[in-house]
């Protein structure tokens, strides 16, 4: 029965486009991306790649169940999307076999297979990201991009040359919705751009007593509120050459912004002077907040120290009140490192975020990975088989929670490009894969990270004109 499934399977495969004459390698096709056994989802872009071993001519045979796809090309392919879009649909829950075949010194070499395993869980269909210069303490142009993942359709939602020039921080949705999104504009003319309902408002977010206006933040579940950090931020290079760019906060507090009665919501204990809060997000039900927080130690002398808990404290949305007893999720001292970048799943089951040795920003330590925390048992997965070499940070769930998406620095640990895990239903990570583009070049000749990837099911309702709009003919509302 074995002899005959690999003769049948053999068939399929000379007769998808295969050349003659050719010499077998046991070795994997070296493609760029690194798609090789990955984990996709079935609306996700064609995944196009090259060879990096400068072949005069590449085959590529895509083989499912019922039919296939072969491409040629010099050392990369283009699939056709429609072709792939219909192959995708007809092999959900399966795999789909890649057989890669190059001509090089006009001898043809066919390599080892590889699958894609095509899952029914969809990934969100748009993706914002904040396209931004790797710099140090320096940037140029700034601009807030939004791409459709199911094909390669990208706009721009906001651009720093039409608003003087100003920093932008980065976009985010609530509820993977695109009528419910925000993100910061800063300068004399800025303040907290909330989209809501296809409505623009500009908030200014800063109250009296303050350390700033509104960092680093998230929405309710219900939309009302959001839950910010106010940080005073000081970035430095590193005196050792070995590392680049450190950037911390001298004093970081917590609030809570009532958008529909423009209300700023705190306690004492998350303006306390002797520890650091930030990075806040709700948990799924919106009972909880979870955030980072690390004892105050003199800077910069004792960076190295610096070392944020994750923690958790009780919110009420219907009286719009912070509870007031703080819980420990996650020990830095213990675990020995620092923890950022919260972010619970949809379904509640998992608190995603960021470890580094220290501080907690954390794009330029290489150290910095990715780790899992079962909210259920407080079962922590260090996502060996997820994280690369260089930083992985900033991520977002999808709105099924069987998708995260992140950035990482794995590549040339400079640029971070936006990368997709699947998690199955018992909780397992897969190899992740790198966002296609439709030239698979791309990321080698663009000079631009994708900064702080961030999933929705459908699109703003707005772009860079509208926003321009805002920025020039609004003033600011005033948070009370």
């Amino acid at each position: 029965m074995k002899y005959w499934i690999g003769f049948i399977l053999a068939l399929v495969i000379f007769s998808c486009g295969g050349p003659e004459n050719v010499k077998f390698s046991p070795e994997y096709p070296p493609v760029y991306p690194d798609y090789v056994n990955v984990f996709i989802p079935q609306n996700i872009a064609p995944l196009n790649f090259l060879l990096r071993n400068h072949p005069e001519k590449i085959r590529v045979s895509i083989v499912g169940k019922t039919d296939s796809i072969s491409v040629d090309g010099q050392y990369k392919i283009d699939i056709p999307q429609k072709k792939w879009a219909r192959l995708l649909s007809e092999n959900v829950n399966d795999s789909l076999l890649v057989k890669v075949f190059t001509q090089i010194n006009g001898q043809w070499i066919q390599y080892k297979p590889f699958k894609w395993h095509v899952k029914t869980d969809k990934v969100d269909s748009y993706l914002s990201y904040r396209l931004i210069e790797p710099g140090y303490e320096v940037w140029n142009k700034i601009q807030i991009a939004e791409r459709n993942v199911e094909n390669f359709d990208q706009r721009i939602l906001a651009d720093n040359n039409l608003t003087n020039g100003s920093c932008m921080n980065c976009h985010i949705h609530g509820n993977h919705d695109g009528k419910l999104s925000m993100f910061h504009l800063r300068g004399e003319k800025g303040g907290t751009i909330l989209n809501k309902n296809g409505q623009l408002r500009k908030i200014n977010t800063r109250v009296k007593g303050m350390l700033s206006n509104a960092v680093y933040g998230d929405f309710h579940p219900s939309g009302r509120y959001g839950v910010f950090s106010t940080n005073i931020i000081i970035p430095e290079l590193h005196a050792n050459r070995t590392d680049r760019l450190e950037v911390y906060d001298t004093a970081s507090d917590l609030v809570v912004i009532d958008f529909d009665s423009d209300k700023a919501i705190t306690k004492p204990f998350l303006s306390d002077s002797t520890a650091f809060e930030t990075f806040p997000v709700f948990s799924a039900d919106g009972n909880w907040i979870y955030f980072c927080s690390a004892p105050k130690v003199a800077l910069p002398d004792s960076i190295k120290s610096l070392k944020y808990n994750i923690c958790r404290v009780a919110f009420d949305a219907m009286k719009g009140e912070i509870g007031d007893k703080i819980d420990t999720l996650w020990n830095a001292r213990k675990m020995s490192g620092s923890a950022c970048h919260l972010k619970a799943s949809p379904d509640g089951n998992h608190l995603l975020y960021t470890v580094a040795d220290y501080g907690t920003f954390p794009i330029w330590h290489r150290e910095a990975d990715l780790q899992l925390m079962n909210l259920k048992t407080g079962e922590i997965d260090k996502l060996k088989g997820v994280n690369g070499p260089n930083s992985d940070s900033y991520h977002s769930w999808s709105s099924n929670s069987r998708w995260f998406v992140f950035a990482s620095k794995r590549d040339d640990g400079i640029y971070g490009k936006p990368y997709f895990c699947y998690i199955d239903a018992s909780g397992k990570a897969h190899k992740p894969f790198v966002l296609p583009q439709r030239d698979p070049e791309a990321y080698d000749y663009m000079l631009k990270s994708f900064n702080i990837p961030d999933l929705s099911a459908t699109p703003v309702p707005f772009d860079a004109k509208d926003i321009e709009k805002v920025y020039w003919g609004q003033d600011a509302e005033q948070v009370k």
